[in-house]
Order: structure tokens, then sequence, then C-alpha cells
């Protein structure tokens, strides 16, 4: 095993929180006996030609320093082959560290935990495919996707409230959307539905547990449907996700597949936060397609508190 890992940074994560954790991840490597190169790119696809340099280079890991969107880039330099990913979560959502249990916001803490786990190559996890993109989490799609949708043409306000604004103007125009659902036994499935999320992971949106019972390592995706519901009653759901109750509300049902077709009209899909366009969009499990620097699971995380919605409050949304 190489003594060399690399730092794939995104200096912007959390308002900045990448360039600082990178110091203090670097240090926690080297502590460690590591050498550190670190890489950034002037875009997403230049950073991503960069880290598939070094994973063809045979370096030892390659580190994420930055949120979901960073590893969501790392995903797709690491995925298949024999590199382990390490994750120091600094981002603003941090699903995917969460959902295979690293530090939150602790560089140093991260760094350390991934470096021990080093010699030992780290454990294998299942990940989503959706044609050649990658994702470890949550794939998107109906109300959820078009609050990103708004959001994202949105210019102000920044940060999160201006996802709570979209939310509020989707729900002002909401509309169940007609879903053909295809399982990888043959089995199709006609609905109506408010949301159709498919997880590999637990969590989306800074954890929101959609896709609560999700397994990273039984080779199947959890398929969880948000059925025809008036806004009262998406209201009164939405809250629940956070602790993963609403998998028990009738307007809601879980199936579980190793791949799974989704098609509707007028709907973006989102797997890990980023677009992958239009449904229909078809998303594969792949057992133990990647190597993570991460411990053996445990106990599941603490569960959020739920929040009381009102029609026009915005969603409530922690941080």
């Amino acid at each position: 095993m190489t003594s060399e890992i690399t730092l794939f940074v995104n200096p912007t994560a959390g308002r900045g929180r990448g360039a600082d954790a990178a110091l203090p991840a670097a240090r926690a490597f080297q502590d460690a006996g590591l050498t550190v190169r670190t890489v950034q790119g002037t875009d997403a696809p230049d950073a991503l030609r960069r880290a598939r340099e070094a994973v063809a280079r045979g370096t030892g890991a390659l580190v994420a320093v930055g949120g979901d969107g960073m590893v969501s880039l790392a995903l797709q330099a690491v995925a298949g082959t024999s590199t382990p990913l390490g994750v120091v979560a600094v981002g603003t959502g941090n699903d995917f560290a969460r959902a295979v249990g690293l530090p939150l916001r602790e560089p140093a803490a991260a760094a350390r935990l991934a470096a021990g786990l080093l010699p030992g190559g780290g454990r294998r996890i299942d990940l989503g495919r959706v044609g050649d993109r990658w994702f470890g989490t949550v794939l998107a799609s109906g109300f959820d996707s078009r609050v990103n949708d708004r959001g994202n043409r949105m210019r102000l306000p920044a940060g999160r409230f201006k996802y709570d604004l979209a939310m509020i103007a989707e729900l002002a125009a909401f509309q169940p959307v007609p879903y053909r659902l295809t399982l990888d036994d043959g089995s199709e499935r006609l609905i109506d539905a408010t949301l159709v999320a498919v997880g590999n992971g637990t969590s989306y949106g800074g954890g929101m547990r959609i896709c609560a019972d999700a397994r990273m390592d039984d080779g199947l995706l959890d398929v969880t449907v948000v059925g025809d519901c008036s806004r009262t009653t998406l209201l009164k759901v939405f809250p629940r996700v956070y602790r993963g109750t609403h998998l028990d509300h009738p307007v809601v049902s879980v199936h579980r597949a190793r791949a799974v077709t989704l098609e509707a009209p007028g709907v973006t899909g989102y797997a890990d936060g980023e677009p992958l366009g239009p449904l229909p969009l078809t998303a594969h499990c792949v057992p133990g397609a990647l190597r993570i620097l991460a411990p053996e699971p445990g106990p599941g995380p603490e569960p959020e508190p739920e929040l009381e919605l009102e029609p026009g409050r915005g969603t409530g949304r922690t941080s």
C-alpha cells in the first residue's frame, strides 16, 4: 500500500469551511506518517479529471474535503476501483458522511479515522448508478426535485432560505405526478405520487431520512413513494421525514429492488443533490462498488426532532 493519499478539496464548501478544513486534515494525515497531495480544479470537470489522474497513478486513497457535492464528484473517480474513498465532511448537508457513520465538521477527527482505517483498506458498500453516473445516497424525483429546480433558478435569497421559499411556491402550485415505476422483476406500478425517492443511503437535504430503512450493503435500492395526498397531509407528513417515521403513514409505501425505472412527465431527477436530467431514468444498485474509509455500521443516528408545519410557514428545516 502506498503511503501517499490525495486530498480532493472544494474550497467553497460550507461557505469556505472546505478551505479551512484542508489544513487540519492534512496535518492529521501527516501525523499518521502519510504523504499528502492536494487536488483542486478550476471547475467540476477539471477537478474530476485531476482526481481520476490521482487514482490512475495509484494514490493510496482519495479523500473528499467538502460536502455532498464533492463526495458525488469523488465517487465518479473511485467507484468500481480498488482505491478507497475517505470523506472529511464540512459541507451543508453531509448526508453521505452521516450515512456511513463519519464525523461531521470535525476535519482532524475525520482524517485521523480515515488514516487509521487505511491499512485495512476500509469496507465495501453499494452504490447506485444511473447511466454512467454513480450516487451514494438518494435519487430524488417529484415534489422535492421541483423544489430544487425552482431554488436553482432563484438568484435571491442566498443559502437554505432560498429553498424554503421555493418549497412554499411549489406547495402553492402542488399537483400529484402520474408515475410509471418498473422494478427489476418486471412488475409495473402506475401511480399518482407526490414524490418518488430511490435510496442507496437513507437521507438527503441535510438529514431528511426519506429512505430511512435503506442499507448500503444489501444489494438493493429502497424506493420510497409518497402517494397522492392533499397539501394539508403533505404538511403533516413531511416533518416526520427527519425521524423516518413517515414510512408508517398510509400514503407512503416502500419497495426494494436491484433496479427501478422511473417515468413521469416534466420531472427532473437529482442524485446526491446533483441534477441527472429529465425522467425516464433507470437506477441500478451495484453491490460493493465502493471501498470506503468508514467504520463498520453500528446503531443508527439519533433521530432529529419532529417539526410542525403549517401552510405558509415554510419548512421549519433544521440546520
